[in-house]
């Protein structure tokens, strides 16, 4: 997990510009859907294609979190990632051909597969929480998957985001999010990047400009109060 804080000079900013750190201070409960990303072998599991090691680290935190979460109404939502092939083409041809290359492409293919995709095994899914697939690193834009009318069908307004990576999926699930009108709380002791550098800059990304920046039991806490 990554020991690494949102910088003062960062939190003074935000405090010029609208008096408060959070964007917001209240979440009800029966508005609002936890919304886990990428928590899947290709992402998780030692010597994957697309391995990111501190995943393994916010593991205990998701389960600390999530039955805390269904006790009080809120569900679980795991979003995966998975491209599908047809006639030797992929559905996202513009990522295989020029952001990986050579054996990583063909082992990202492969461990990319709809039938490869579940839920890391270290996580404890329950059978009433909801699992989508994405195939772009946003699991909002259009085409993407079914996660904004799932949240819509649900009536939730808000959204607490973890997973992995902080800064590439999670953050551009969280940005468009917020562009649609939804609340985004960014879980920061519950988000993955491969660096401490790049979770802190996807964090201060959002807390200037998207949503709260918090960690699961100050969540928690706001749920709690409502």
């Amino acid at each position: 997990m990554h020991n690494i804080q949102v910088r003062q000079e960062i939190l003074d900013r935000v405090m010029a510009r609208r008096g408060r750190v959070n964007f917001f201070e209240e979440m009800a409960p029966s508005q609002t859907a936890l919304v886990v990303i990428d928590m899947q072998n290709t992402f998780c599991a030692k010597g994957s294609p697309a391995e990111v090691a501190p995943s393994r680290g916010i593991v205990p935190n998701i389960n600390a979190l999530t039955p805390q979460l269904r006790s009080v109404g809120v569900p679980v939502i795991w979003v995966l990632h998975a491209n599908t092939q047809h006639a030797g083409k992929s559905d996202w041809d513009l990522f295989y051909n020029h952001v990986v290359a050579g054996e990583v492409r063909s082992r990202t293919l492969v461990s990319n597969a709809p039938e490869n995709q579940a839920i890391y095994s270290e996580l404890e899914a329950e059978d009433n929480d909801i699992v989508i697939v994405k195939n772009r690193y946003s699991a909002l834009i259009p085409g993407s998957s079914s996660l904004e009318r799932v949240l819509r069908s649900m009536g939730v307004n808000t959204i607490l985001v973890a997973g992995t990576k902080t800064n590439i999926c999670c953050e551009s699930t969280a940005r468009d999010a917020m562009m649609m009108d939804f609340k985004v709380a960014m879980l920061s002791d519950c988000c993955a990047a491969l660096s401490d550098e790049e979770h802190r800059a996807a964090l201060e990304n959002i807390i200037q400009q998207f949503g709260n920046v918090m960690t699961g039991e100050e969540a928690l806490r706001m749920l709690k109060s409502n």
